[in-house]
């Protein structure tokens, strides 16, 4: 059921006046497809005193997922076909930056994180702690209470094992898709080098370490239920080769044995001024 609009408008309203963090901008993107059913109590949760702008970009949804995201007074962008999810986030960053913002936080509108650790996720970046929050289902211990499937919870810590081996990195998990990050991320890794497909998660990660930028983590309970969105089998294999592949291509990157536009200054960013990722 839907909150009336009078509602609806009244919390626009105390996110057009809220007090900020540290005097940032803080903009929350939502990449969606075919989240009709979760997404207002996604939106219902994000936190109207901290966060100024909310933006979601619909991959080309074949439910009323952009209705309700209208009705809802979210800005919404709608890809004129189904691009994948890579793409997706890269138009929700290059929005959110047009736009002026300082801090852009991504959740997913499937309901599967929270939108209640915003402001904490948000306040390390803006504090300058971090230059990138990741929402870890590892942390709590919980994941597979969550409902986290038994393979994906073993291909996560074999993955996550693997990259911190190679990358000397301590991160509890590489595959969260709840995330925070700085302008200053967004503006200097090449994201336009990277995948259109799932692979870019992880791809985005890889390339924030290698650039030098500080990752930190706060623990997230893990939720999967009916209506939340999760890729397949086939997929998930799919994504695994995929980071292992990205793995690999830093490291001999930062060996100089190959060069790769992922980690390249010379890599095609955002540039959110430009039409060539139409």
């Amino acid at each position: 059921m839907f909150h009336s609009n009078s509602g609806w408008k009244k919390i626009q309203r105390e996110r057009k006046f809220n007090l900020m963090l540290n005097g940032k901008r803080i903009t929350v993107v939502l990449p969606a497809y075919n989240a009709a059913m979760t997404l207002e109590q996604t939106y219902r949760e994000i936190p109207p005193d901290i966060v100024d702008h909310v933006l979601m970009v619909d991959d080309h949804s074949s439910d009323d997922t952009v209705e309700r995201a209208k009705d809802l007074g979210i800005k919404t962008i709608r890809h004129e076909r189904n691009f994948g999810y890579g793409r997706n986030q890269k138009t929700c960053y290059r929005e959110a930056l047009k736009d002026g913002a300082d801090i852009v936080v991504m959740v997913h509108p499937d309901y599967q994180y929270t939108p209640r650790l915003i402001t904490a996720m948000a306040s390390m970046i803006a504090y300058d702690v971090y230059d990138a929050v990741l929402g870890s289902r590892i942390i709590g211990g919980n994941a597979l209470q969550g409902g986290m499937p038994v393979y994906k919870y073993i291909a996560n810590r074999f993955l996550t094992a693997f990259e911190n081996l190679l990358l000397g990195s301590k991160l509890s998990e590489f595959h969260t898709g709840y995330r925070a990050f700085s302008k200053e991320v967004l503006e200097t890794i090449p994201l336009g080098e990277n995948s259109d497909d799932f692979v870019f998660d992880n791809e985005m990660l890889v390339q924030i370490l290698y650039f030098g930028f500080r990752i930190g983590e706060i623990s997230c309970p893990a939720k999967y239920f009916e209506g939340a969105s999760s890729i397949n089998f086939k997929r998930s294999v799919k994504y695994g080769f995929g980071v292992l592949s990205t793995t690999i291509k830093c490291v001999l990157h930062r060996l100089k044995v190959r060069h790769d536009a992922l980690f390249s200054k010379q890599g095609r960013r955002l540039d959110w001024d430009s039409q060539n990722h139409k």
